[in-house]
């Protein structure tokens, strides 16, 4: 205690001052030290902050312990800086092997930049995605099917990475799949995770291709433990719904002319007329009024008869001009038609305008 005591009195209340100053510089190494340690503490957050301090912290005490050794001749100085140097080599070893560790192959990373990185997700969350599916990516070759119609059971959820995959129904072209879309979303959100089922379309690679699936096992048990992970899931498969809807909504036309909406189920949209083949309603004409037979003049003074209102007619309906052959139709199948939806109850058909409609 008495130790202590003299050396705080040594310090703080009898200090002793330096009999005699240096009045010549340091050597050069000492110097660069400073201008080392300087650079280093401006570096920034993260890990690539990290491996930037420590890469100039090592280098400063690195240039302090050779001071040490060579001009200052002091033991404790070089040992003590040695010591340093090697603590900084080591925690530099530790952040290159996480930063190792972290990585994924440059098709997760173009994935992460396309599909996860405009909705911000945070990077560990993206890796446990990326462990839930294997970090595999299956080919898929030209011609070569991913799901038969009918056959193939409903078991995993896919995204195509490249390529263009065709979806068709009994032989007939529906919409394309192109890369980070999914390949079976509808069918996943059709089922509840203890439902079975197999696909309603069958979907053939037009070129040769490449995707990650999930098995739905593991994705199911990924999204139950995780709920940002299943908000984010399903947010990307509502709107890789839509967009296939739209794609699809472009082929329904009906028989006479009319694009089906799919936003109304019952009601229709009409195409605008962009061409003299577009549809154009037929105004009816009014009937003419027959000739008023001439009677001859009479000297008799009568009352005019009353006035009568002609008897109500019926409206007439439009007549249309059916709609000629669509060219928004696959390019090796014709367009999808809604045989007889004009007949079905509840549809616009059946009101005289949209407003209505909607009332």
């Amino acid at each position: 205690m008495s130790a202590n005591s003299t050396l705080l009195d040594r310090i703080i209340f009898h200090p002793t001052l330096c009999d005699q100053w240096k009045f010549f510089s340091e050597g050069a190494v000492y110097h660069l030290a400073g201008c080392i340690f300087l650079l280093g503490f401006m570096g920034g957050s993260g890990t690539f902050g990290a491996i930037y301090i420590f890469g100039f912290l090592a280098t400063g005490f690195l240039c302090l312990a050779l001071w040490g050794w060579l001009d200052a001749c002091g033991v404790d100085i070089f040992t003590w800086n040695l010591l340093l140097v090697l603590i900084c080599v080591l925690q530099l070893a530790h952040l290159v092997y996480q930063l190792r560790k972290d990585t994924v192959s440059e098709d997760f990373q173009q994935l992460f930049k396309q599909v996860c990185q405009p909705l911000q997700v945070p990077l560990p969350v993206y890796k446990e995605i990326v462990q839930c599916c294997e970090e595999r990516v299956l080919p898929l070759a030209r011609d070569q099917t991913y799901a038969v119609e009918g056959k193939t059971a409903i078991d995993r959820l896919s995204l195509l990475l490249s390529g263009r995959i065709r979806v068709s129904q009994d032989g007939q072209f529906l919409h394309y799949i192109f890369p980070y879309q999914f390949l079976d979303s509808p069918e996943w959100e059709s089922l509840r995770p203890s439902e079975e089922g197999t696909f309603q379309v069958t979907l053939t690679a037009e070129t040769d291709c490449s995707f990650v699936t999930w098995p739905r096992r593991q994705l199911y048990s990924l999204l139950a433990k995780e709920r940002y992970i299943a908000r984010l899931f399903s947010v990307l498969l509502g709107y890789d719904i839509s967009e296939k809807l739209y794609a699809l909504n472009e082929k329904l036309f009906a028989k006479f002319g009319l694009r089906f909406d799919i936003r109304l189920p019952s009601l229709y949209h009409v195409l605008g007329p962009a061409s003299p083949d577009a549809e154009v309603e037929q105004e009816p004409a009014e009937p003419e009024e027959p000739p008023v037979p001439l009677r001859p003049p009479t000297f008799v003074q009568t009352a005019p008869p009353a006035s009568r209102a002609p008897p109500p007619t019926a409206p007439l309906a439009p007549v249309r001009i059916p709609r000629p052959d669509s060219d928004l139709s696959g390019e090796d199948s014709t367009s999808l038609v809604l045989e007889d939806f004009a007949e079905l109850t509840g549809s616009l058909m059946d009101y005289m305008s949209e407003g209505e409609y909607m009332k």
